[in-house]
């Protein structure tokens, strides 16, 4: 456990004890419990483990449901904690069965999750930001700007209240993408401590090789990621040169494909384990047969697969989506080149709920989006 973890830890329990401040469970790991009700209750470890699996595995929505647990302590956590920090407001199915899931959090900002229903593959897609700062201007999150981090317990809770709606009527949710609204990795201590509490075995119990998060390129946080957890990593390319990502991701003013690379060849896999680099094509910006041959310089040397994402069109984008036949061929070239390559589906798009769809916006883009678009919309003037 982190300096971090433990401060984190008994800053709780001393809110636990003075009961000045309301603390949310589901911000902590079975082992933090364990702390926490020792240092502000002085009961046993054990009774942070049952409480642990009232909540992820019993799902309990009230303390009274939680029977084995004293009731002087069922009475305490009443009265200084709780357990359910995200509000379900409804739910947008689409005709091909993805369903996005909208929440209501703290301050009144709203939290959108998809579930991706497959044949034996079951997917939710979490968030975890409200927004997102990094201005990729592709994507429809960008253009709300970043309102704040979700906490642990709102990332946590995602996927107890979807466990909870959806797989009763709909089956198991075997696989987590940390892909929804937001920068996981810019919101990095949070989701790693949200990592630790949906792999543990008494708790939500995935697999890590089922959990996936998916970074535009934070170069420190990507290595932090591999240092502390071992879950799988997506990163969002999208582009094959420093000046083109750069145009249309400013993360790479930061961080340019040469650090990105390097940090990538540096990160720990497993055996036959591989990096995915996701690839949202776009009609004329990065969708050339040069690029591909690109991508295959960039990756050679790094186990990967290519995930090629057609774009999903929304409101107020100067963007396009390539024609199939273009999308084909780009495709093929890969996989005639033995890149382990494959194409995403398009879901969800009837209720926005597709990748690059989530959000909602204001009526102008933040500053930093605003300037890009300007910048891409006169290049495209001054090349046509």
């Amino acid at each position: 456990m982190t300096s971090q973890a433990t401060d984190r830890v008994t800053d709780a329990a001393e809110r636990l004890r003075e009961g000045s401040q309301i603390v949310d469970l589901k911000d902590f790991s079975r082992a933090d419990l364990r702390r926490l009700l020792k240092e502000a209750f002085n009961e046993p470890g054990f009774r942070g483990d049952q409480l642990f699996q009232w909540l992820y595995v019993h799902r309990a929505e009230a303390f009274d449901d939680m029977t084995n647990l004293s009731k002087s302590l069922r009475a305490k956590l009443q009265d200084k904690a709780r357990i359910s920090p995200l509000e379900f407001k409804d739910t947008h199915e689409s005709p091909d069965g993805t369903t996005k899931l909208t929440f209501g959090c703290d301050g009144g900002g709203v939290v959108e999750t998809v579930y991706i229903p497959a044949e034996g593959r079951n997917t939710l897609c979490i968030s975890s930001q409200v927004g997102c700062a990094l201005g990729c201007t592709f994507c429809y999150t960008a253009k709300m700007g970043l309102t704040r981090h979700l906490k642990t317990a709102e990332i946590v809770d995602q996927v107890v209240q979807a466990r909870r709606l959806m797989t009763e009527r709909n089956g198991h949710i075997g696989n987590i993408v940390f892909m929804g609204m937001g920068e996981p990795l810019h919101n990095v201590d949070n989701v790693i401590n949200a990592i630790h509490v949906l792999l543990d075995e008494d708790g939500l119990n995935f697999s890590r090789r089922k959990i996936t998060v998916s970074t535009s390129g934070m170069v420190p946080a990507i290595r932090r990621l591999g240092e502390e957890t071992d879950v799988q990593l997506a990163i969002s390319l999208n582009a094959t040169t420093d000046k083109t990502r750069s145009e249309i991701m400013p993360i790479n003013d930061r961080w340019g494909l040469d650090e990105l690379m390097e940090a990538l060849r540096e990160f720990p896999l497993d055996n036959r384990e591989r990096i995915t680099f996701e690839y949202v094509l776009l009609k004329d910006v990065n969708d050339t047969l040069d690029d591909a041959q690109r991508i295959i310089d960039l990756t050679r040397d790094i186990p990967s697969k290519i995930n090629l994402i057609p774009f999903n069109p929304h409101p107020r984008t100067p963007f396009k989506t390539p024609s199939e036949e273009r999308m084909a061929a780009f495709t093929k070239y890969l996989s005639d080149r033995n890149v382990s390559v494959y194409r995403r589906r398009t879901r969800g798009q009837e209720e926005m709920a597709a990748c690059g769809q989530l959000g909602k916006p204001g009526e102008k883009e933040p500053p930093h989006v605003r300037r890009k678009l300007a910048k891409f919309r006169d290049d495209q003037a001054a090349n046509a």
